[in-house]
């Protein structure tokens, strides 16, 4: 432990020197992980324990806790993201590094991602202060940046003169990353975090996830990462050093999975929306598609009603562009339940698929994954879930859906 905080204590005061030790040492993914991710990333993770369940937020109207157990799954949540999220971000680095004339090497790249966020997690702490954590955190983060661009020339041999442009593109993806992670693994699993039991596990080798798991998907994007990189590498070579926003854009979509994986156009989405839901025509519908720096997503949603206050509403979405983060989800695996007077919340898996249903009295929720990359929900008023999942299964083509992820991801 002693070690560990001579090093936090090095890396935060005395960088300039620290990285040239850091770049010498001998090490390995599992040492890097067990000696020192494993602590440091929790500090973040345990400050927004602390702060959302016994100091609580306070407003004007008062002070706001949440109970001990829901406190507990985000954590969960916070600090599995973040052992993914450093070795993703990694991976970021150790492709890009070509690019700006380094050397590629995934340990090295380890090393940097994990001794320059270092004070990113330490300042995550400061979120336990009232009005200025926010301060203390962004702090961190913006020191962070500083720190990786000092490390690059020495764990990734890239050139002095250009670290500042290997920093900021290894920054920006890395941002985006970030975001498509909220957005995909936030959506499908907290919900279910809420109210659930149990949390993933985080298998790590030196060759990474282990293989026969589901987890061994991410391994495969070490391989897209691979194709993006050298993309990113001719880039730059035909545009004098900086590498184009669409070859960027492929390595944003190769780090969420989704490496030529377009997201279905609206129309072939709204075919899979039926003429009648549960005994109820269709009154509406809807679809837009999204693009941006090599993610897709598409969605498509239809309202049914009978005029006389029995609604249904019916959701599909297309997160093709995101197919590994949806993987990942599911590789966490999920399962809760959570019940209250009338009514009932859970997630399981069911004949392969990620599943959730929230009941509440006389409506409910029903919404499953398919294909790794579909997500179905219908919701309105039944007499009960089980009306809910026979309009879903009698309207909505799964097999189909099915199909077309795997056709895709041939």
């Amino acid at each position: 432990m002693s070690n560990l905080v001579t090093r936090v204590q090095n890396i935060l005061l005395t960088p300039k020197t620290e990285w040239p030790v850091i770049a010498a040492e001998p090490e390995t993914t599992s040492g890097l992980y067990t000696k020192y991710i494993l602590v440091i990333s929790a500090l973040g993770p345990l400050a927004m324990f602390l702060k959302s369940t016994l100091i609580g937020t306070s407003t004007f109207v008062g002070t706001f806790r949440v109970d001990m157990a829901t406190g507990l799954k985000w954590l969960v949540v916070m600090y599995v993201l973040g052992l993914v999220g450093i070795w993703l971000w990694s991976l970021i680095i150790n492709v890009l590094a070509p690019t700006f004339g380094g050397q590629k090497d995934p340990v090295q790249a380890l090393k940097t991602a994990a001794y320059a966020a270092t004070a990113a997690w330490v300042g995550g702490v400061g979120q336990i202060v009232p009005w200025i954590g926010w301060l203390i955190g962004l702090a961190g983060a913006v020191y962070s940046i500083y720190l990786l661009f000092l490390g690059l020339p020495h764990t990734m041999k890239a050139p002095a003169d250009r670290a500042a442009g290997y920093t900021a593109v290894a920054i920006i993806v890395a941002l985006i990353l970030s975001w498509i992670i909220w957005a995909i693994v936030g959506g499908i699993v907290g919900r279910a975090m809420w109210g659930g039991h149990g949390g993933p596990g985080v298998t790590v080798s030196d060759s990474g996830f282990e293989k026969g798991s589901p987890g061994a998907a991410l391994e495969e994007w070490a391989k897209q990462m691979e194709a993006a990189g050298k993309q990113v590498e001719a880039s730059a070579e035909q545009n004098q050093g900086v590498p184009s926003a669409a070859a960027v854009g492929a390595l944003v979509g190769a780090a969420v999975g989704g490496a030529g994986a377009a997201a279905l156009p609206t129309d072939q989405l709204k075919a899979f929306l039926p003429e009648t839901l549960g005994g109820l025509p269709r009154t509406g519908l809807s679809a837009e598609r999204s693009a941006a720096m090599g993610f897709e997503v598409s969605e498509a949603q239809a309202d049914y009603g009978d005029g006389a206050g029995r609604n249904l509403r019916l959701e599909i979405n297309d997160t093709g562009g995101a197919k590994g983060l949806i993987a990942l989800a599911a590789w966490a695996n999920v399962e809760s339940e959570k019940q209250w007077n009338g009514g009932y919340e859970r997630s399981y898996r069911a004949d392969g698929r990620m599943v959730h249903e929230r009941w509440d009295g006389d409506s409910g929720e029903y919404s499953v994954i398919v294909g790794n990359r579909f997500s179905v929900e219908i919701s309105g008023q039944a007499a009960s879930m089980d009306e809910l999942k026979a309009a879903l299964a009698a309207g909505v083509n799964l097999a189909g859906l099915e199909a077309t992820a795997a056709a895709q991801a041939k």
